[in-house]
């Protein structure tokens, strides 16, 4: 692994929005954060991601409460997150003030999910053309089952 302090570390310098949860956008990340991106994770005011509490394992807080679950915290080493509410007005638009700054964006919504927010690819395209837009799906962005999810939570 390399280590995302380091100056010369592959991806220093690229910032990630990363609005996915569960575990195929939060590894990617992980893994851009592992080469020196700096990820900002985007997490459900009051909930976080989901897989904050799918355990056991947990890990254990100073007090002796159960902390965050060990899968979460093997999907999203080296990242900052931000509880924030994208169904908002004020939180969708905080997300748009932010790719405008970020190189990357990860989610992984039903197709078409982040379009009644303004969040869909052609919206934050608008405000940052040179914004890579990846959205990860169970089914694709087209064809038959694409409307469909992967999983409920």
């Amino acid at each position: 692994m390399t280590d995302p302090m380091a100056p010369s570390a592959p991806l220093a310098g690229v910032r990630v929005l990363d609005l996915s949860r569960v575990l195929a956008g939060p590894w990617a990340t992980q893994l851009l954060a592992d080469l020196g991106a700096e990820v900002i994770k985007i997490e459900r005011p009051g909930a976080g991601d989901d897989t904050r509490h799918w355990g056991p394992p947990f890990t254990t807080r100073t007090d002796g409460a159960p902390g965050d679950a060990a899968y979460f915290l093997c999907a999203n080493r080296g990242k900052q997150s931000v509880a924030l509410d994208i169904a908002s007005p004020e939180g969708a638009d905080l997300i748009r003030r932010m790719a405008v700054d970020a190189d990357v964006l990860v989610e992984n919504f039903k197709t078409g999910g982040l379009k009644k927010y303004g969040l869909d690819f052609d919206s934050l395209k608008a405000v940052n053309p040179k914004l890579v837009y990846c959205s990860i799906t169970g089914f694709g962005q087209t064809g038959p089952r694409a409307a469909r999810r992967a999983m409920t939570t």
